[in-house]
């Protein structure tokens, strides 16, 4: 999915990320998959929220697998190379902008080589049921299953709690509510965002 932005949501990130804390702490290895991560703006505000939560030696430990269809083919080389327009990153909070971008010619933002180091691309179909990884502490899944059918949205909220960890977090859109045949999959934890802890 290509509509994005830096820090939609964010109210939902934050909370999760919250959430989170107590559950990946002492973890050596964590494992977060963002499904249909566009260009990168919602994994990498989720890696900046998640550094200025953690501290910059907890955070070395996380590793976010970015999935996407991305008929473009351009969706792998923006997120690795992590620069962004003006108009791209206007919406980031100028605290974060100013500690982990630097600005590059032509009035682009380049961000921390740090925050970028956590990113692993793979382009895919999420209708092809395979998991990037096992043990996933954490699952977005943003503004992507409202575009598939009712039950092919089942099936693959059945992969994301295939890949998580038991007491890990998925995070949905907000307007996304889950499939009521999943209530022994998942159980809700917050009443003012669609965030589900796998059971």
């Amino acid at each position: 999915m290509a509509f994005t932005y830096f820090f939609r949501d964010y109210h939902s990130l934050e909370i999760v990320s919250e959430l989170l804390l107590p559950f990946i702490s002492g973890r050596q290895e964590i494992k977060i998959w963002d499904a249909g991560c566009a260009n990168g703006p919602e994994p990498y505000t989720l890696a900046l929220i998640l550094s200025e939560k953690m501290g910059r030696f907890s955070f070395r430990n996380v590793k976010i697998y970015c999935t996407d269809l991305d008929i473009s083919n351009q969706f792998e080389e923006i997120i690795y190379r992590g620069v962004y327009s003006r108009k791209e990153v206007e919406r980031i909070p100028e605290d974060y902008l100013r500690k982990y971008f630097t600005k590059i010619e032509g009035d682009n933002y380049q961000i921390d080589q740090n925050i970028m180091n956590r990113m692993r691309y793979i382009q895919r179909d999420l209708l092809t049921l395979q998991i990037p990884e096992e043990g996933m502490s954490l699952v977005v899944c943003k503004n992507v299953l409202l575009h598939l059918q009712y039950n092919e949205r089942v099936e693959v909220i059945k992969t994301f709690h295939e890949s998580l960890l038991q007491g890990g977090y998925l995070v949905m859109e907000h307007t996304q509510k889950l499939p009521p045949e999943l209530n022994s999959y998942f159980e809700t934890v917050v009443g003012n965002a669609q965030i589900y802890r796998k059971i």
